[in-house]
């Protein structure tokens, strides 16, 4: 699987300790923009509910560099959980390699529909999810109700699945 030259894409376990690494760094900033801990709504995910989580690396210098998940929400869905990349790779093409990486898994598998959620605090997220064609929905699941949670959803077919193989 490959999205961008300067990266190696890997599926990984849910508990490889680069991913668990890389998810904690992720909980870390969200921590510090939210100002308290365990400010996601409903279950966090987990080896048993993550179709797919995938770490990317770096390949001039080998290091990880970010990573995302796919929970499965019914057989034709799926969400978007801890797509992370570095602060310092930020702005150089890794989370939208990542998500090309992810709508390309969930392709394969037969998902139809991927969906995301963004925080109040993570404007650079939602503009992110708009910018990769991503719709605003109405909040769904644990973040129905949550004032400051913004919720996106994109179709995923032939046509995305083509489109993200060549980027």
């Amino acid at each position: 699987m490959q999205t961008n030259p300067r990266l190696n894409i890997r599926h990984v376990t849910w508990a490889n300790p680069v991913g668990a690494d890389l998810r904690r760094a992720q909980q870390s900033e969200l921590d510090a923009r939210f100002g308290k801990p365990n400010h996601e709504p409903g279950t966090p995910p987990s080896e048993t509910d993550c179709a797919v989580f995938l770490v990317a690396y770096d390949k001039a210098s080998g290091q990880p560099v970010g990573c995302g998940g796919l929970r499965l929400l019914d057989s034709e869905t799926a969400e978007i959980k801890r797509l992370y990349v570095l602060p310092y790779t930020r702005g150089s093409g890794v989370a939208s390699s990542m998500l090309a990486a992810l709508e390309a898994e969930a392709f394969k598998q037969g998902i139809t529909r991927v969906k995301a959620e963004a925080g109040s605090a993570q404007a650079d997220g939602r503009q992110f999810y708009l910018h990769a064609g991503f719709e605003i929905i109405p909040n769904y699941g644990p973040y129905a109700g949550q004032l400051h949670s913004q919720c996106f959803a994109k179709t995923i077919n032939s046509h995305s699945a083509a489109h993200t193989a060549m980027a």
